[in-house]
């Protein structure tokens, strides 16, 4: 039985041809997705077809699985994880840097598949490649750091001797979103993997091909083929079902999902790590450098037609240069290029989908109607694809709006004055999320200042939000209702470990001997505490 996508165009009955219809074939090589879905578990019997953001072309007709599915691939994942966690560290150290490498040699042909799925431009389908490959860099060069046995100070020196373990979850249950298809579903998998664990993986059903192309990868270095395992479907079936198994659960998505994957984890009490929803804020202060902070905002705001759980969705700029710094905004806003090209030709892709763009159109319009000003952009643009919308720029948005404190996920950004510095963190700390800010200055101290006092897990100085996402020895994810968890750093790999401590007692017991008294033992102890003291020991 086969299910089409409610949001893909609608065509006539009569028989498309390809040469003026794009729905008459398929946008990826069918014998291409044969070999990348044969990993997937499947079973169902059902299908559904994945559509192109940018043309509305079918991209892959794709099976779907089954609770039975989930069931199997948690069982195959159990066992590989058991050999996999007696293997070397170095072993798994150099695996991670081949997969490095791989992905790098298979750059376009991942981007390729990203640019179908999701519709981002070329030059941000190439920031999830980037991201991966440093992913697998990092976590190859420093796993063995992380995961060694560490010996800490025993009770009483000499006789008490300790250590620490960091023994790996067990099989780690991933729900990936489709804004970063390839990277959000990858690079949260490969230190799981590091850490001695298997994985159980969901990638959206909407664009699934991206992460199964570098699992392909994953597997052609070496890793073995049960590790990873990869089932599709819809997220209250298939997602609840690998909540329900996973020894640790990895979900990025909406605030609102990610309260119903905590409580469900809750239940089993199982730990998850959530990297949820933002309304990022940019502060650009007086004394930023203007051209700096507009070829910035751009970027921040505009990446992936705003798509990025970490975009800025509100611009506050000082009075003294709010003016200059608008005018010069709304100018390189304009000569923006949209395209629907897998070539380096724009600047913007395309939305996801119809909902995506509803959501879009219905944020800006419901801000005109409230009385805000748009200064550019502010149309759907069908000329171009079917889910494109203009970067767009709105002054004058007040609270009463669904765009002043809801998060649009797309190329819509609210611009305000501000006075002082205290006023713009008071307003950039306003609302319930707390992901990424970024803050322009010229005075880097200040800017880092200006950082502690902002609620936000990752906060960026002269850059929108590459600098700390792009940084993977730093931990990322949100305070408040973005989240809980870090991805990255230390804590990336961490997380995906059970503390584990080990300790033997030398030449005497912990309690008095069967020669001495309890109250002579009970000053003996008491002196040897305060000489521990004095020594400096903690």
């Amino acid at each position: 039985m086969s299910r089409r996508d409610s949001s893909a165009p609608s065509h006539g009955a009569l028989p498309a041809d390809p040469e003026h219809d794009p729905s008459a074939s398929f946008a990826v090589d069918p014998a291409l997705v044969r070999r990348l879905t044969a990993a997937l578990r499947a079973t169902s019997g059902e299908t559904e077809t994945t559509y192109a953001p940018f043309t509305g072309q079918p991209i892959a007709t794709l099976p779907l699985s089954d609770t039975g599915d989930v069931d199997d691939a948690f069982a195959a994942a159990r066992t590989a994880q058991k050999m996999w966690a007696r293997t070397e560290l170095s072993h798994r150290s150099a695996l991670l840097l081949d997969l490095h490498d791989a992905v790098l040699d298979h750059a376009d042909d991942l981007m390729d598949l990203v640019q179908w799925e999701s519709g981002k431009a070329r030059a941000h389908a190439f920031d999830e490649v980037l991201h991966v490959a440093l992913t697998a860099r990092y976590y190859g060069r420093t796993l063995e750091k992380r995961l060694k046995t560490r010996r800490v100070p025993g009770v009483y020196p000499l006789l008490t001797q300790a250590r620490i373990n960091r023994v790996p979850k067990g099989v780690v249950g991933i729900i990936s979103p489709w804004n970063y298809p390839l990277t959000l579903a990858i690079s949260d998998g490969l230190p799981a993997i590091a850490a001695g664990n298997a994985v159980v993986h969901k990638p959206d059903a909407q664009t699934p091909l991206s992460a199964l192309a570098a699992i392909d990868l994953f597997r052609e270095v070496g890793f073995p083929a049960s590790l990873w395992q990869l089932v599709n479907g819809p997220g209250p079936l298939i997602g609840g079902a690998i909540i329900d198994r996973a020894d640790y659960v990895c979900f990025t998505g909406s605030t609102a999902t990610g309260r119903r994957v905590a409580a469900q984890a809750a239940e089993r009490l199982v730990s998850c790590s959530l990297e949820l929803g933002g309304k990022n804020p940019m502060l650009v202060l007086a004394d930023a450098n203007v051209d700096r902070a507009v070829e910035g905002a751009v970027r921040a705001c505009f990446s992936s037609a705003g798509q990025l759980c970490v975009s800025v969705e509100r611009l506050f700029v000082a009075d003294a240069i709010y003016d200059r710094f608008v005018s010069k905004l709304v100018k390189r806003v304009e000569r923006m290029r949209l395209s629907a090209s897998l070539a380096y030709d724009g600047d913007m892709g395309s939305l996801v989908s119809q909902r995506q763009l509803d959501t879009v159109t219905a944020h800006v319009a419901d801000a005109v109607a409230k009385g805000a000003k748009v200064l550019t952009g502010g149309s759907p643009r069908p000329d171009v694809g079917p889910y494109f919308f203009e970067p767009t720029l709105l002054e004058g948005v007040s609270p009463t709006m669904e765009c002043f404190a809801e998060e649009t996920f797309g190329p819509v950004v609210s611009l305000y004055r501000f006075g002082s510095e205290s006023e713009a963190i008071d307003r950039a700390n306003a609302g319930s999320y707390g992901l990424n800010a970024a803050v322009y200055t010229r005075d880097v101290a200040r800017g880092r200042e200006i950082a502690r006092h902002i609620k936000a897990g990752t906060v960026n100085i002269n850059e929108g939000f590459a600098a700390t996402f792009g940084t993977i020895d730093a931990p990322m994810g949100g305070m408040r209702e973005s989240g809980t968890g870090r991805r990255h750093g230390a804590e990336g790999i961490l997380r995906y470990t059970e503390t584990q401590s080990v300790a033997n007692q030398r030449l005497l017991p912990l309690t008095a001997p069967r020669f001495v008294s309890d109250a002579a033992y009970q000053k003996a102890v008491t002196a040897a505490l305060r000489v521990l003291k004095k020594s400096g020991r903690a």
